[in-house]
């Protein structure tokens, strides 16, 4: 299984110019991937250099044929007239989606910086080793309060997710509200987290639990070990120190199966570069 993560800043290009076409034909070649993780992913706006203000959410799913798209809008405001601005994460799936759901991340007031409503998806997906469940998310950038408050929501989600998985609970046979739908316990979380290796933020996401939850492992530090992260940040810009803000995490109890772990060196215009794990 190959799954494919990235903040493709709405549809940014070389020369700042955006196309989600582009985007789409970029991901093509990277790989032939079966699940695909975006963030910044918006309808509306037009602050960006060539961004016409189309709903990337739909372009998106109209071009990838044989997937399914699950939008998790996170910004939801007014724009002109009727129209809204969205802004927020999408995952495509070929494997059968048993279910979605999009969660709202905290965001405590910061008066110190600007910031947004964060968010994110998650999906249980039915592979042919079973279920898995991929979220995908979003982080805040500029302010540490918020971070580090939607990690710990982060935390807590993961924990529950395991907890449903691991209890027979009650449900109607039939497919009303209230049937018992499967979680699944294995389990990766992808996105832009804007924080740093070593950083408090990455390290509490992946502390233990105490109820036997797996905890989530970088899935970098699964596969390459003694090497440095590799930067996912700002490769192509000759004014900045690359860095990275990108991670696969991958629950204790999938992490056997991560098989690589890489980060896409092409030069495809955002600042951010993807990430690419296969699983066995």
């Amino acid at each position: 299984m190959k799954l494919l993560s990235w903040n493709i800043q709405r549809g940014r290009g070389l020369r700042d110019t955006c196309s989600i076409a582009r985007v789409v034909a970029d991901l093509r070649h990277m790989a032939d991937f079966d699940v695909l993780c975006l963030q910044e992913v918006s309808s509306g706006y037009t602050d960006l250099p060539g961004a016409d203000g189309g709903n990337q959410f739909m372009q998106l799913a109209r071009l990838l044929h044989g997937y399914t798209p699950l939008a998790g809008v996170a910004t939801d405001t007014q724009g002109e007239g009727d129209a809204r601005l969205l802004f927020g994460n999408m995952i495509f799936s070929r494997f059968p989606v048993v279910q979605v759901l999009r969660h709202a991340l905290p965001w405590p007031a910061d008066a110190a910086v600007m910031s947004m409503q964060r968010g994110a998806i998650e999906a249980t997906l039915d592979t042919a080793r079973g279920l898995l469940r991929v979220s995908t998310a979003h982080l805040e950038y500029f302010s540490l309060v918020q971070r580090a408050a939607q990690v710990e929501r982060l935390r807590e989600l993961h924990r529950d997710a395991c907890l449903h998985a691991a209890a027979t609970r009650p449900g109607d046979s039939d497919n009303g509200p209230f049937c018992a739908v499967p979680r699944a316990m294995p389990a990766l979380l992808t996105g832009d987290f804007n924080f740093l290796p070593g950083s408090a933020e990455y390290l509490r996401l992946q502390d233990p639990y105490e109820d036997g939850v797996p905890a989530m492992r970088d899935a970098w530090r699964v596969r390459h070990p003694a090497l440095t992260h590799a930067p996912t940040v700002c490769l192509h810009d000759e004014r900045t120190v690359p860095f990275t803000s990108d991670f696969i995490f991958a629950s204790a109890d999938l992490a056997p199966r991560v098989r690589e772990l890489r980060v896409m060196p092409g030069n495809f215009g955002p600042d951010h570069q993807p990430l690419l794990i296969e699983l066995d």
